[in-house]
């Protein structure tokens, strides 16, 4: 195909026309869309931020305004101060974004002087002022009906209300999505994901959305080798496949490419005998305990999964001095009806992104760094069968029904060996990314993310869910759109590649446009695995985000019989909003259900990418009312956030979750307690001072609506800081898990004083968290500043 040329929408200022190069298949270089384009857009940006009166002075725009449909008037919070008990999310003294609303003295209105009155022809005006209210009447009553029967074209989504939410959404049903997975799971078992990448292109292109385009990129994947890996006992001589079967040409044709699939991509490669150390979990406290006991240069650690993210247990092994690790999954660390003793799994040890070009994008001429493994560890994922014959345990539950955790005792000794063959090649990774170009604001973007399937790496089926919930919206929001409306901002859908060997795709694309993703993008809607159980809507966002999806939930329980509590927080997930939550610091929002007991296990376990598990898609929601449920929830925040004037984000919230962060016996943190105070000091004159005017008619100005958004989606990017332990957030908004509220990094720098029994690296942590919490105190002061100096030069 050849490269086409197109002209960008001209936009209320300037007109101006933009080339850009459509992005097909076989050609990823010219990937910059009518709506991405890093220079020209770049100047849109600025000239819409300088010249914004001008283009708010242009027709349509009186008519900017809102649906009150959810307003609320939430108490006024505490003021700020070291007592941070019972601290709760809040908003403003005025709530949150009330919608505006138009009063009848905000148009201008003309009145004309009353001709002098003549006696002689009284009669005759009499008549015609009698035939032209007659005709003034029916005038209207014509352009009423008119209006009512023949709705306009070109309607603006100021009108959009709740009930038009509801009226995109109830379009979309559990059946369609139903449907389109099964279609979507025949297509997976292709050579390569080229399949797929087309059918989901031809498939929104069918369906209205606008430059729907494949964005290629050649990046350097580890693969499974010809063989599998093995892990020999050496006191028997016993040889075991991953999965606890013996080795065997037998056992290998039995189970097909799951055992080739049981590997760590990115690994070292090659064999390793030597001593099996349990090492638990690999904290800092088991690895203290056991280096006090044994040597551990060029040992074999077995490591248990969880709690704490692999690669930085990884690492800490790796300081230790091991050689080697054999990573399983206690099965007292499961739910009791998940049975997956012999089954095999794939864990990435690639933080993200292509590994041969770290920090830039993968296009054509960039050097290309020669990294076939990101650690000198051998690193091999075993099922919980292979563990217990290594270390002689018949198994891991006891007859009465309690589990007892997989260990092996201090006073045996055991060596293995393990063998690990990978082989790393360059491939292309693609994504498909559409538009739903916005009316006013064309150039603030929210993001929807789902993922498909990848060739050459694990084959499940979850990416199916995601695949098929981001096409369900789209279906129903076209729908609409095809009969006039359209959002305020444009709506990004990407569909993302290369996710199961570390993000790869939407690190690519996030680096290739990054100038102007951190300008431009407002929100991250992720859909990466919706479907992980079936027993609990589990929400997480990042803090400004958190009362909105709550007031979704509880919207969405108040329409169903059986209600379930709210279950909302800030804490690491897995997925492609990887790099838009960690190093452009946008706003964050995930739905997905889950079980229980999963969630009231250990955290992490989700880095362990199952082969057969995606399969009990269909038995988790036979019906497909997970699915549907999910797809409307994130349809009505996408739809929120799209067509607010002002952004439904919280600042206050922020400020309260920095001080929960803070709270708890930790020694050191005064200075961040009476610093965090002031933020929240800065937060609530922010919130009530300048989000009120925006909810009074009389005081709203145009401009100021514009500078407050752009202060309201640029508030995370305060808390993002350099240097982070392996596998950590650098969004330190964002704690590790559910049961954890301080700041991650300052765990981590406790934990690692245990090993060093030096304090500089907790000194260095509580700098980092104060230079976060100063900059996020004097960004609301500015704005403060900045509104100010606007009101007096208005007056």
């Amino acid at each position: 195909m050849g490269k086409n040329e197109a002209s960008l929408p001209n936009t209320s200022l300037q007109g101006k026309k933009m080339a850009y190069q459509k992005v097909n298949a076989d050609q990823r270089a010219p990937g910059h869309s009518q709506y991405l384009d890093n220079d020209d857009l770049q100047a849109t940006a600025l000239d819409l931020e300088w010249d914004m009166e001008k283009e708010l002075e242009e027709p349509g725009f009186d008519q900017f305004q809102l649906d009150s449909a959810e307003n609320q008037n939430l108490e006024n919070p505490e003021t700020a101060d070291l007592n941070l008990d019972s601290i709760q999310p809040a908003t403003s003294p005025k709530g949150r974004f009330q919608r505006l609303q138009e009063e009848s003295d905000y148009v201008t209105r003309y009145t004309r002087s009353a001709p002098k009155s003549n006696p002689c022809n009284f009669c005759r005006l009499l008549k015609i002022l009698c035939t032209a209210t007659v005709l003034f009447i029916l005038g209207i009553l014509i352009g009423y009906y008119a209006h009512k029967n023949c709705p306009s074209n070109a309607t603006t989504s100021g009108t959009l209300d709740l009930h038009l939410y509801q009226e995109i959404l109830k379009t979309i049903q559990a059946e369609d999505i139903k449907k389109s997975f099964r279609n979507l799971v025949q297509l997976y078992k292709s050579e390569d994901d080229t399949e797929i990448s087309k059918k989901i292109k031809s498939h929104w292109t069918s369906l209205g959305l606008e430059d729907v385009q494949f964005v290629n990129y050649s990046v350097l994947l580890n693969l499974p080798g010809p063989s599998a890996s093995s892990v020999s006992l050496s006191s028997s001589g016993q040889c075991f496949h991953p999965n606890g079967q013996p080795c065997s040409e037998e056992a290998r044709k039995h189970s097909g490419q799951d055992l080739l699939y049981s590997y760590a991509a990115y690994s070292a490669k090659g064999t390793l005998e030597a001593e099996l150390i349990d090492v638990s979990y690999g904290n800092a406290d088991d690895l203290k305990r056991i280096q006090k006991m044994k040597n551990t240069t060029n040992k074999i650690a077995l490591l248990k999964l969880g709690k704490l993210p692999l690669l930085y247990k990884l690492s800490l092994l790796e300081k230790a001095g091991f050689g080697g690790v054999l990573l399983y999954i206690d099965p007292c660390d499961l739910p009791k009806t998940a049975n997956l003793s012999y089954d095999t799994f794939m864990v990435s040890l690639n933080p993200g992104g292509d590994p041969s070009t770290p920090g830039y994008p993968s296009v054509d001429g960039s050097f290309r760094q020669n990294r076939s493994n990101l650690t000198s560890l051998l690193v091999q994922p075993i099922s919980a069968s292979l563990v217990a014959k290594l270390i002689s345990s018949p198994n891991s539950r006891t007859k009465n029904s309690i589990c007892s955790p997989l260990e092996l005792p201090n006073n045996d000794q055991r060596i293995v060996s393990m063998q690990i063959q990978t082989v790393t090649k360059f491939k292309t990774v693609t994504n498909v990314v559409g538009y739903l170009k916005g009316l006013t604001s064309p150039d603030r973007y929210i993001i929807v993310g789902s993922r498909h399937h990848t060739a050459y790496s694990y084959y499940g089926q979850e990416w199916a869910s995601s695949t098929a919930i981001i096409t369900a919206f789209i279906r129903a929001l076209m729908l609409r759109v095809k009969r006039g409306w359209r959002p305020d901002r444009t709506i990004v859908f990407c569909s993302w590649g290369g996710t199961a060997f570390g993000n790869i795709g939407s690190y690519e694309w996030g680096e290739d446009f990054r100038k102007v993703l951190q300008r431009n993008v407002v929100a991250y809607i992720s859909l990466h695995s919706p479907i992980r159980g079936n027993s609990s809507l589990y929400s997480v966002a990042s803090p400004s985000l958190q009362q909105l999806v709550v007031e979704k939930n509880n919207f969405n329980c108040s329409r169903r019989a059986k209600c379930q509590e709210t279950n909302v927080s800030s804490v690491q997930i897995e997925g492609d909003a990887d790099y838009f939550i960690n190093h452009l610091g946008i706003p964050t929002v995930q739905f997905a259900y889950e079980d229980i007991t999963a969630l009231e296990g250990p955290s992490f376990l989700s880095e362990a990418l199952f082969l057969k598990r995606a399969t009990k898609i269909e038995e988790m929601d036979p019906f497909f009312h997970l699915h549907e449920t999910i797809t409307k929830l994130s349809g009505e925040v996408i739809l929120q956030i799209a067509n607010e004037p002002v952004l439904p984000f919280n600042a206050l919230d922020i400020a309260i979750e920095v001080q929960n962060s803070l709270k708890g016996d930790q020694p050191y943190t005064h200075q961040l307690l009476a610093l965090a105070s002031r933020l929240r000091e800065s937060a609530e004159l922010f919130q009530s001072d300048e989000m009120r005017p925006a909810n009074d008619p009389k005081e709203r100005i145009p401009i100021r609506v514009r500078m407050l958004n752009d202060i309201l989606q640029d508030m995370e990017k305060s808390f993002l800081v350099e240097q982070v332990p392996p596998g950590f957030y650098r969004n330190i908004l964002y704690h590790l898990d559910g049961k954890t509220s301080q700041f991650s990094i300052l765990l981590e720098a406790w934990e690692h004083c245990k090993l060093l029994s030096s304090n500089e690296t907790i000194q260095e942590a509580l700098s980092e968290v104060l230079n976060s919490i100063n900059s996020a105190q004097v960004y609301f002061k500015a704005g403060l500043d900045v509104f100010d100096s606007v009101l007096v030069g208005k007056n």
